[in-house]
């Protein structure tokens, strides 16, 4: 029976689809059908025994699109079985039919990928039936697209999970810093899920025109090892799609959403403030997005602050957006700030910001200052007041990631900070 169709991936030549392509051959009498996905056109390579195997269907996607088509491509599929190829993987040649199946109560079969010191699971081979009723999320929903099997993944009952060794073999890869940075934030999906008595910690969020990121900052909210109290998200009066995309999550039940008149994020933050019922609340901007286990690690910190520090920080990781594509730049580390000129001197952004409620809602919430009518640097504003009564402490942990692209409000407003900081 043939009871396999093969989706290969993202092959960076014709070389390596080759050596893909010709790994099928021991699978052969259960294969049903050769789909190949490739974001740029690709010679497609002729095995000596290209007969022998199904005509391979080609696809290319725009940027952005490869979850979209993929669940496309599954959703036609009549096999019982999908099995996923990626970028340099082939069978192995000591690969057998009987070790391609799964018995009754399995539903994903699992490799394991090994780089250096990182170690993570993808699926290798799922019944076609469970994939077409839990489809990927799409591009725009997560961080970059190689996280699309992780985030995946790591959403499935381990009873239906069965994993597998020794199935596949990959030609050498490249180990750029980008590329170890990323697998460092998919390994993090796969952390053990936690709760603990730790203080409770709510997640805000307020978006302004964010329609191409604020999806995945969502996701990574709820892709966390340990779940916030709470995530509550306030649409600014935004003029693009955002607040349909947000509408997408409206049933998780950890979500509450609303939507304003556009008057600024400082103003949009205080209309939240009134619903947050936690210790602490992390500010997230609706165009960044978390580690897995951001949660988990803030919150590790929270029972040893002293009462009077209103805010916990640490550093960010700073990615560079390019066109269906993010690239690494670098993690920028915090330093302790003590008092108010070491504030004004900081190199802004400072964070990722966990403040202590109480405090915050102590001093009225996130100040709405004459300097454009409290439109920008809101996150000064707010540190430049709490730190007349209180202390923030700094902490060197990493969790954070910063987005920078060309609608970046920061990038937009570069020019009118230094006039800010003569106001204050």
């Amino acid at each position: 029976m043939k009871a396999i169709s093969a989706i290969l991936m993202d092959y960076p030549s014709s070389a390596h689809l080759h050596r893909a392509l010709t790994s099928l051959y021991n699978i052969n009498s259960q294969l049903h059908s050769v789909t190949i996905l490739q974001e740029k056109d690709i010679h497609l390579p002729m095995p000596k025994k290209q007969s022998m195997l199904p005509n391979p269907v080609v696809h290319t996607y725009q940027p952005n699109g490869f979850g979209k088509l993929l669940n496309e491509v599954i959703a036609q599929q009549k096999s019982e079985y999908i099995l996923f190829l990626k970028q340099s993987e082939y069978l192995s040649p000591k690969i057998t039919n009987e070790a391609l199946q799964l018995n009754s109560s399995q539903a994903v079969m699992q490799h394991n990928y090994s780089l250096k010191h990182i170690s993570l699971p993808f699926p290798l081979l799922v019944r076609t039936a469970y994939l077409q009723n839990h489809p990927f999320l799409l591009d725009h929903q997560l961080p970059f697209k190689d996280a699309l099997f992780s985030a995946w993944l790591s959403t499935m009952d381990d009873a239906v999970v069965v994993d597998k060794k020794d199935l596949i073999k990959r030609a050498t890869e490249s180990t750029t810093r980008d590329r170890i940075e990323k697998l460092q934030l998919l390994e993090k999906y796969h952390y053990k899920k936690t709760s603990t008595e730790h203080p409770s910690l709510t997640i805000l969020m307020a978006n302004y025109n964010m329609e191409n990121y604020v999806e995945a900052a969502i996701t990574s909210c709820l892709f966390q090892t340990e779940r916030p109290e709470q995530i509550c998200i306030i649409d600014d009066g935004s003029t693009d799609d955002s607040y349909k995309h947000i509408q997408n999550w409206r049933h998780e039940p950890v979500i509450q959403l609303f939507t304003k008149e556009n008057a600024g994020k400082a103003k949009a933050l205080n209309d939240l403030l009134p619903y947050v019922t936690s210790d602490f609340i992390l500010e997230l901007d609706a165009d960044d997005w978390l580690d897995a286990d951001a949660v988990s690690v803030i919150k590790s910190h929270l029972p040893h602050l002293p009462e009077d520090v209103a805010v916990l920080y640490g550093n960010f990781r700073r990615w560079k957006q390019r066109e269906g594509n993010i690239l690494f730049k670098s993690i920028t580390t915090g330093r302790p700030v003590h008092e108010r000129k070491d504030l004004l001197s900081y190199h802004f952004p400072l964070g990722p910001r966990i403040y202590r409620t109480a405090s915050l809602k102590a001093i009225g919430g996130f100040p709405i200052v004459p300097f454009k009518n409290g439109r920008l640097f809101e996150d000064v504003s707010v540190l430049n007041r709490l730190i007349t009564t209180y202390r923030l402490q700094y902490e060197n942990f990493t969790v954070y990631n910063i987005r920078e692209h060309k609608e970046s409000i920061t990038r937009k407003n570069k020019k009118q900070w230094y006039e800010f900081l003569n106001y204050l």
